[in-house]
This record gives structure tokens, C-alpha cells and sequence, in this order.
């Protein structure tokens, strides 16, 4: 994947007149929140604003969110008619979503679909994954596969069915498989930056302007696992 800029820690993958596209980094949070920290969304607005020397305030729309932790692709809207079609895009699962987990403990088969009940209890900002319906629960579905072996870890790719709070991490944990640095998910230390090994590595979707169809590649982290994987 070509990276069209990197700039002031900030990686594009992809931009045009409508959209723009980032790897977001562990720690960054996608869009402002209580903790009050800077988030990516501004430091977006910031680069379009220097880069085309815009007066004013600059236009972004926040399609869709990676948790805190996690790195990877994500797509901002750069005009109100963008967002509006994106938005739909994403809620519709029209778009096709490919993410890398780094995971200690094999699972019992190398490749499955699972198929779990996720329950998110908002007090701890954690889901449940159960076997069975239970109330207030979400249906939440993903394929994965093991695609290669490293010393001391598992590589997988998880193409995702469905998008719910922290869908991967809960399946992956409900199976005995937590992905590495996820102490939340009962991975049994954290990683020196604070980060988990899930990454949204592809996405396809169609532009929402253009109709063409637009394939985004992510590069991983430059971090010892990673470039093992």
C-alpha cells in the first residue's frame, strides 16, 4: 500500500477531494472524549487545514471508530455528501473489513466462524460473549484463520460479519485465545506501549462519490511481533 503522506505522526493511506484515509496509531482515540485528550479526528483537520491552507474551520465527519488500543485503517469524510453515504455505507455492511490479531494460545481449530451472544456491560466498557441469546445480548459473527506461526504467538485474520463493542476481543477471549496486551480480555500482561496486537489491516468499500471501488491496505506497527508477522 502506497502511504501517501506521513506528516506530523500522521500516516495517510488514502486521500481525495471526499474522503481520507489514516493508520491510526495505538493510544490515539478517533474522536474527542472524557478524557479530554487530543483526538485524531483533529489532528486530520489540522493536516488538511496546513497542507490546502484553508481558512476557517475545516469540515471532517467521523464514519466509524477503532478502540483506543487497537491500530489500523480508519476513513473520515471530507464533505457533508461523503459522510451521509459513508454512514450508510458502514451501517448497511456494505464494506469489507480484514483485521491481524497476534493471540498466545492456538485455537482448536485453525479456522472456524464464531458465533456468540455479546452482552456490553457500559459500568467497565467491556462485552460478554455467550453461546446463547441472553437479554439485552447482540448477535456478533466473524470468520478467522490462522496465517502463520511465530515462535511464541499465533498470527490470525478475521474478516468480520458483523460490528459490535469489542466484538474480536470478546470472541477471541471467549475461545481461549485473547489477543496479546489485552488485560481486559484475560491476556495475562500488558504490552510496553499500552496497545493490543489487533490491527484493521484491509478495507474495501465503494467511494462515495466516484462509485469506484476502493481497497485500503494498513501497515502494521513497527514493533518486533509485528514485523515477525
Amino acid at each position: 500500500m502506497k502511504i501517501v503522506s506521513d506528516k506530523n505522526n500522521l500516516q495517510v493511506l488514502h486521500e481525495d477531494n471526499h474522503i481520507i484515509v489514516v493508520n491510526k496509531r495505538v493510544g490515539d482515540i478517533v474522536q474527542g472524549d472524557k478524557t479530554g485528550d487530543k483526538p485524531l479526528s483533529e489532528v486530520v483537520k489540522e493536516y488538511i487545514k496546513d497542507k490546502y491552507n484553508k481558512p476557517g474551520e475545516v469540515f471532517l465527519g467521523v464514519v466509524h471508530r477503532l478502540d483506543r488500543p487497537t491500530t489500523g485503517i480508519v476513513v473520515f469524510a471530507r464533505t457533508s455528501k461523503a459522510l451521509t453515504r459513508l454512514n450508510e455505507l458502514f451501517a448497511n455492511r456494505e464494506t469489507k473489513k480484514t483485521y491481524w490479531a497476534v493471540i498466545k494460545n492456538k485455537p482448536a481449530e485453525s479456522q472456524a466462524k464464531l458465533v456468540h451472544y455479546l452482552k456490553r456491560n457500559e459500568k467497565n466498557n467491556t462485552s460478554k460473549a455467550h453461546l446463547k441469546e441472553v437479554p439485552e445480548s447482540k448477535m456478533a459473527s466473524l470468520d478467522y484463520k490462522i496465517i502463520k506461526e511465530l515462535n511464541n504467538y499465533f498470527v490470525l485474520e478475521i474478516n468480520l460479519h458483523t460490528g459490535r463493542h469489542h466484538q474480536i476481543r470478546a470472541q477471541l477471549s471467549a475461545i481461549g485465545s485473547p489477543i496479546k496486551g489485552d488485560l481486559k480480555y484475560g491476556f495475562d500482561r500488558s504490552n510496553p506501549d499500552g496497545g493490543i496486537h489487533l490491527h484493521a489491516r484491509k478495507l474495501v468499500f465503494i467511494h462515495p462519490v466516484s462509485k469506484e471501488e476502493i481497497k485500503i491496505e494498513a501497515p502494521v506497527p513497527d514493533e518486533v511481533v509485528w514485523r515477525n508477522a
